[in-house]
């Protein structure tokens, strides 16, 4: 939020605001001195009409919101403007330098990145967190896909990014922390997913999604809480606890995956997966087998990349559509290729 200095200030101390800004927007006034926001994060906050991609009046006025105090929304690969002079005096740069709108929700850009040039393809965002979904050319506003919670989020070239939220590596972090502070000793997460590999047994395989799995703290002891709850054998090693964790994901993907080409009437013949889980191989191999489909992993830092690619057309150092920039990714980071086996535990 921006206020002004001449604002007399409300009664708990803070002035109201002149101008509301998002994070990512309020770094490219400070560097610019231009108000703008950028619609791809702009989105997010609910505000935005998906089929015009402009603010909804309609709804800000249901809301008895200040519509006044929004900025005015910009493409992602906009110029948004140079760098103030004192800004380049600090970094001892010109202030010929550009500052460029890119696709400022990270996800946005991440999908920038995806190295494929079909469109039957769905994209797995995967990391601490999961976003799954489908690039589309218009938004889903069905009572179904509402129903499903899925969102319709602001994409690079007015494309929209239809996805759902899912958990994420979260769950194996959270579950070596408490191990590590169990035992007092380091873990090797190589060695551990070279032993969840090796499980051949069926392990039980639980709802990712409950809400219990969300806070910070052990959540082994949650899983087997969950296993208790549904009459499930609960895992009996930490390799079986990573396996089922894994296993848990890969079905939660494939079903998150089910629904949004079922609600978008997407064909999907491949997935990608790009972050931090496309360097997991058991879970990529995992996710191959839940869904029956080909997952393609990688590149990991997809959002630097697709940051960097818009960027650079709008500079004209690159040229041409999503798709010519991901056909640049697809040389650059060949992605590595899973295909799905018979069986998955």
């Amino acid at each position: 939020m921006l206020t002004g200095t001449d604002t007399p200030r409300c009664r708990d101390g803070f002035r109201p605001a002149d101008q509301a800004l998002l994070v990512p927007d309020l770094v490219g006034y400070w560097l610019t001195g231009i108000a703008a926001t950028e619609v791809t994060n702009a989105s997010t906050t609910g505000l935005l009409d998906p089929r015009t991609r402009t603010w909804d009046t309609d709804l800000l006025s249901r809301l008895d919101f200040p519509g006044s105090i929004l900025a005015p929304l910009i493409e992602p690969g906009t110029r948004l403007g140079s760098l103030l002079p004192t800004v380049a005096a600090e970094l001892r740069a010109p202030t010929s330098i550009e500052v460029v709108a890119v696709g400022s929700h990270d996800t946005a850009s991440a999908v920038v990145a995806i190295p494929s040039t079909s469109d039957e393809v769905a994209y797995i965002r995967s990391g601490t967190w999961s976003l799954v979904g489908v690039e589309l050319s218009s938004p889903v506003l069905t009572p179904e896909a509402r129903t499903a919670n899925f969102t319709n989020a602001g994409g690079v070239d007015g494309r929209t990014r239809f996805l759902k939220n899912v958990s994420g590596l979260w769950l194996l972090s959270e579950s070596i922390r408490t191990w590590e502070a169990q035992s007092g000793d380091r873990i090797s997460l190589p060695t551990l997913i070279a032993e969840a590999a090796a499980v051949r047994e069926p392990v039980t395989t639980f709802d990712a999604s409950d809400e219990r799995f969300i806070d910070p703290g052990d959540i082994p002891s949650r899983i087997a809480e969950w296993c208790a709850e549904h009459t499930a054998t609960p895992p009996a090693t930490r390799a079986e606890f990573v396996r089922s964790i894994l296993e848990s994901l890969a079905e939660a993907y494939a079903t998150t995956l089910r629904q949004a080409t079922t609600l978008s009437g997407q064909h999907v013949e491949a997935v990608h997966i790009v972050g931090g889980g496309s360097e997991n191989a058991l879970l990529c191999q995992l996710t191959a087998n839940r869904t029956g489909l080909t997952v393609l992993a990688g590149p990991t830092e997809a959002t630097a990349i697709g940051n960097i690619l818009i960027q650079a057309r709008a500079q004209r150092i690159v040229t041409g559509s999503l798709e010519s920039l991901r056909a640049l990714v697809a040389q650059a980071f060949p992605p590595t290729r899973y295909l799905p086996e018979s069986s998955s535990s």
